[in-house]
């Protein structure tokens, strides 16, 4: 027996002291109103005749070790422990199921404070998927194939869709009308429209990064005072001010494991770039005026500027998606870190690396919009099909 009850304060002192060890919030309560409750001493071995394939307890052939803590252990034999665990511990993050979270969070660290170790630093909970209301089960038949869903979507498409949709504080419900309505309306619409509308040979028929006119666009210290000489009006300053803090914001974020809110504020500035772009109107723009070439030079500028923010921003979550769009704006591989993204530095009077540069080949749609279901529904069924049946 271990004597998990003996670890009741050290554990209550540790979540007190560290109350981001548990997230999202309401997993951390639940853990603190365990240690509330009874604790019993917890059992490390089972009689080996119900698990046969268990780790035999040392010098009692009848016992296997009970498999949560063969499991666990692992977390630090995989790192080197005893002899160097000390590079990766306890600086790492545990990403557990809420189904899990005694373990993790109850057992897990009553071990590691009985060997003299510290906690791990945050342990990461997710709830579950459902699928059309309804937890997966194979006796249902509705349990969510990734490898089908992946020959549907793409992998950046679904790989949106979960991340996008997927909320680690409570259960989100899968249905693949949901997945074409989001991924058709973010990655392949507003997203893929916009490159498209804004690299087209008719709006920008030289093919390269535009300049950007301060006279057009003049710098003002608050959108309440985007008045005066310029052609750029108060909804265009708000769209500058959301994209400059948006990469801080989804950093922010990222960080937090929160990732479907990084991807909310960047799906929001798109619709912003988007207003802007349709707001404007480039192409009644009259190329013969050299004010309006200007004009039309500034509008494509700022757009083309916004689209690199979003690319560099999204490689972590669409990274085939992310590289077609760096690549047509001719954003090298060196040019692609989010430590080093300045957006619209000609605004802050600053020269902008980019300006005048020759862009990318043109490779095409950026994201296919997804089929109509019921020809998604029939590759699904034929790719549930074994292969034998359809040789």
């Amino acid at each position: 027996m271990f004597r998990l009850s003996a670890f009741r304060d050290p554990l209550q002192n540790w979540l007190r002291d560290n109350p981001r060890a548990i997230f999202p919030d309401p997993f951390y309560q639940c853990v603190l109103r365990w240690l509330d409750e009874d604790l019993p001493d917890l059992s490390v071995s089972r009689e080996r005749n119900r698990l046969q394939w268990g780790i035999p307890v040392p010098s009692d052939p009848t016992q296997t070790i009970y498999v949560w803590v063969d499991a666990l252990v692992n977390y630090l034999s995989v790192v080197g422990y005893p002899e160097s665990h000390g590079a990766w511990w306890p600086a790492v993050h545990h990403v557990v199921g809420k189904d899990i979270l005694k373990f993790h969070a109850l057992y897990w660290p009553a071990l590691l404070l009985a060997a003299g170790l510290e906690p791990p630093e945050r342990i990461l909970v997710h709830s579950h998927w459902t699928v059309r209301g309804q937890k997966m089960s194979k006796s249902l038949g509705n349990v969510v194939d990734p490898s089908v869903c992946v020959g549907q979507y793409g992998v950046d498409g679904f790989r949106y869709f979960l991340l996008r949709q997927g909320v680690p504080e409570r259960d989100c419900d899968y249905y693949d009308e949901k997945v074409v309505k989001l991924v058709n309306s973010e990655l392949a619409d507003a997203l893929g429209g916009l490159m498209n509308r804004s690299t087209a040979p008719s709006i920008n028929p030289s093919n390269t990064y535009p300049r950007f006119s301060e006279a057009c666009f003049p710098k003002v210290l608050g959108s309440e005072e985007a008045r005066g000489t310029g052609r750029a009006c108060v909804e265009d300053y708000k769209l500058v001010a959301a994209v400059a803090s948006l990469p801080a914001q989804v950093d922010s974020y990222f960080e937090g494991f929160q990732i479907y809110k990084a991807l909310e504020c960047i799906a929001q500035c798109v619709r912003q770039t988007n207003g802007f772009f349709q707001r404007h109107k480039p192409w009644k723009l009259d190329r013969r005026d050299a004010a309006e070439q200007l004009w039309l030079d500034t509008i494509l500028h700022v757009t083309l500027e916004c689209l690199r923010v979003y690319g560099t921003l999204l490689q972590p979550v669409v990274p085939h998606t992310a590289d077609k769009l760096l690549s047509r704006l001719a954003v090298g591989p060196g040019e692609r870190d989010l430590s080093g993204l300045t957006f619209l530095a000609r605004y802050d009077g600053k020269p902008c690396p980019f300006e005048g540069r020759q862009l990318g080949p043109d490779t095409g749609i950026l994201f296919h919009r997804l089929g109509k279901l019921e020809t998604m529904k029939k590759r699904k069924q034929e790719a549930q099909v074994p292969d034998k049946q359809l040789l």
